[in-house]
């Protein structure tokens, strides 16, 4: 590689120095020197020209070649409602810098071959051609305007208030992992939170002066139900971290000290998805996006879109953070212990309830 590189400094240098040489000899013309002008012009002149056009043939062939090797590795098919608007202005968008592109290339490349100089041939000169100036600026500025609002209009959806049915889900990033919080099964109400509640059991800080927080739950991975709108709250503990769900087209910092949000619907669960790929063992995943120390690489958790009765039986199985750990009772304000105690007694009633069935079951194998 570095004999490669070489090679092609001593050729670039080579080729700077005929450069120089040939301006120089213009330069002659212009500072009004005599030139013979019934000297022939070299050959470089329709090589230039000839190469012009190879290098416009070629360079379209490789563009096109890289767009299509590159394209098994672009963004995963949407499995979002508003990753499919974007998806579609994005590839709008490119459409039309890729047709500007090659329109304003293949005009640059193909007049140096047509006008290449030939002797006896005089160069029309247009000082100013208000028309053309006015085709060049209105064209381009209409379909800027276009883009911008169209992109505008999408943007203005995505950040919108979230719909009342949204399922909330808090987000917290820490270095370096995810912790998942649920507002519960019975008030869908997510409950407050202080950084100065967190201790080695209560990761998150759960406020449980606040009475929402009672049927609060936690999870090492997250479900989300599919055609429901998903709305998450996000919060980071220490870094800068960012929540990205490449298939679902989310993606927003964690910011410590500065919550932020995002709110999509998805539309693909993960068993359709599974199909869709031909992966059984597909699974879709909350990464992070920002370099936030050694362990960043591995910052992920499993996400699962279920149907939406699926969702509703597994948050049936979730037991509340309360409910896990009773003795933060003691940090319920005595107005709302009534309320909070039934998390508590609920859960052990139907464990002594399953405890006698299972006696009972016993004792009646132990007659037969």
């Amino acid at each position: 590689m570095t004999y490669l590189i070489g090679l092609l400094s001593v050729i670039f240098l080579i080729l700077a120095i005929m450069i120089v040489s040939k301006s120089m000899a213009l330069s002659k013309g212009i500072k009004g020197e005599d030139i013979d002008s019934d000297v022939p012009v070299d050959g470089a002149n329709n090589l230039n020209a000839i190469g012009f056009i190879i290098f416009l043939v070629l360079g379209s062939i490789g563009a096109a070649w890289s767009f299509l090797h590159a394209r098994p590795d672009f963004l995963p098919v949407a499995a979002s409602e508003h990753g499919v608007k974007t998806d579609s202005m994005f590839w709008i968008s490119m459409g039309v810098i890729t047709f500007a592109f090659f329109v304003t290339n293949a005009l640059l490349f193909i007049f140096p071959f047509i006008y290449r100089y030939e002797k006896g041939k005089i160069a029309t000169f247009y000082p100013v051609n208000h028309k053309l100036e006015l085709i060049w600026t209105v064209i381009p500025a209409i379909v800027m305007a276009v883009l911008v609002f169209t992109g505008w209009r999408t943007w203005r959806d995505i950040t919108s208030q979230a719909p009342d049915n949204a399922v909330v889900i808090e987000v917290t990033g820490h270095q370096f992992g995810w912790y998942v919080r649920y507002a519960g099964n019975d008030d869908n109400k997510l409950g407050n939170n202080n950084y100065k509640l967190i201790d080695n059991t209560n990761s998150v800080g759960i406020d449980f002066t606040d009475e929402k927080s009672f049927d609060d739950f936690t999870a090492n991975e997250m479900h989300i139900p599919k055609g429901v709108p998903v709305l998450l709250k996000i919060k980071a503990q220490d870094v800068l971290h960012s929540v990205y769900l490449p298939y679902q087209r989310v993606k927003m910092d964690a910011v410590p000290g500065m919550p932020t949000k995002f709110w999509f619907l998805p539309t693909i669960s993960t068993e359709e998805m599974r199909y869709k790929t031909g992966n059984p063992d597909f699974n879709y995943k909350l990464n992070c996006t920002e370099i936030c120390g050694s362990g960043h690489f591995g910052m992920s958790i499993t996400v699962f879109v279920d149907e939406p009765a699926d969702y509703a039986a597994w948050c049936k199985q979730q037991k509340p953070f309360l409910t896990q750990n009773p003795d933060y009772l003691a940090k319920v304000p005595e107005k709302f212990k009534a309320k909070a105690q039934k998390y508590i007694e609920a859960p052990a009633a139907e464990k002594d309830s399953t405890t006698a069935t299972e006696t009972a079951t016993a004792g009646m194998a132990s007659l037969r």
